[in-house]
């Protein structure tokens, strides 16, 4: 799991952004659904228009362009650098923990392809460091664990973390190796824009024609009946003998040609469920801003429920802050210089039977 991430000088950012996910209030409630391993696992997060709502995810993404193969979107990161930061780098760490180990990672880039830095500590021991600009680091600890391996670098587009795991006969439980599988499954996904995501797959290529496999048919239709939609949807083979998804009325209609941006937008979600099973950290960007503030709650409840990876979802639906959906440490808000969680964004002691939604409407946690 994600234990810590923080980001500087990355597009909006540049001021230190944080989020720890270890920082857990003392709340009774709403555990199982939002507490994972004494880990913060669900959260949401809030904040005004243009203070890089989308720019968190796609920093917290940004590890998932040098650590694995799978698609990065890189027109999503264009613009790459903070336009008013002092540096010409960006700063990313990440903590990750599995069980009794963790792991930290450093990196510096001054674009999404170019590492400048890079360094792994194994719980508080260094284990490499390197300055890609003048070829030098400390290999001392990784050359006695990797003895085989050539640590002679000189292209800034290899990641050496990268470089040992995939080179390197090591243990599939060992931190290196859970670290690496677990960037492999992260998923951040644009819901106003159907196929737009970064990592876990290498394409989307299955999009319209995943929904005519196995039983898929018909538990989107139920997951339709569920956001009130009352539509019959039938597959049928067109002119060109191709399969086909269509609404069925007196005449058939094409359903991605006719159907609501909101039922496309659920379509999309019920595509990355069923294909990507094995997601380890997914991030919904503006994950609801085609449904009824009822079909909000309800796949907020769906997938606190239903699945157990970490988990962010930025959104502006007031009606998700309530303590019987989540918790206030799992509620954020974010500003141009800061991501606080709401039980520390104010001197009131939130308690169960607060009306986050009111309070929050009321300026009581800024931003």
């Amino acid at each position: 799991m994600i234990k810590y991430f923080e980001v500087q000088g990355f597009k909006s950012f540049s001021k230190k952004i944080s989020i720890d996910f270890s920082d857990v209030g003392d709340y009774q409630f709403n555990q199982k659904q939002c507490i994972k391993e004494n880990m913060l696992n669900k959260i949401i997060v809030y904040g005004k228009n243009a203070v890089g709502k989308s720019n968190l995810g796609l920093a917290i993404f940004d590890i998932t362009a040098h650590l694995v193969d799978k698609n990065i979107g890189k027109d999503l990161y264009d613009y790459y650098l903070n336009a008013d930061s002092y540096t010409e780098y960006a700063t990313f760490r990440y903590n990750f923990i599995f069980d009794n180990d963790e792991l930290e990672y450093v990196y510096r880039k001054d674009n999404v392809d170019n590492l400048l830095f890079e360094k792994v500590s194994i719980n508080g021991d260094l284990l490499f460091s390197y300055d890609f600009s003048n070829m030098q680091g400390d290999f001392t600890e990784i050359s006695k664990q990797f003895p085989s391996l050539n640590f002679e670098f000189n292209r800034a587009d290899i990641s050496i973390l990268r470089y040992i795991v995939n080179n390197s006969i090591i243990h599939k439980d060992h931190i290196l190796k859970r670290t690496v599988d677990f960037v492999s499954n992260m998923l951040w996904v644009r819901s106003l824009d159907q196929l737009r995501f970064v990592g876990h797959k290498t394409s989307a290529k299955d999009y319209r024609t995943f929904i005519f496999e196995d039983n898929n048919l018909e538990e989107f239709k139920k997951l339709l009946t569920v956001a009130g939609i009352n539509e019959n949807i039938i597959i049928r083979t067109d002119p060109t003998g191709e399969l086909g998804l269509y609404f069925e009325k007196n005449e058939l209609l094409p359903f991605f040609k006719v159907a609501s941006n909101g039922t496309k937008a659920l379509y999309s979600i019920f595509y990355w469920l069923k294909t990507s099973r094995d997601i380890s950290f997914f991030c919904i960007d503006e994950f609801d801003a085609y449904y009824h503030f009822e079909l909000s709650e309800t796949l907020v409840r769906l997938l606190e429920r239903e699945y157990s990876f970490q988990m962010i979802l930025t959104t502006h639906n007031t009606n998700l802050l309530s303590n019987s959906i989540m918790r206030p440490d799992c509620y954020f808000i974010l500003t141009p210089t800061s991501l606080t969680p709401f039980f520390k964004a104010t001197n009131r002691e939130l308690k169960e039977g607060h009306n986050l939604e009111k309070l929050y409407m009321s300026g009581e946690f800024g931003g």
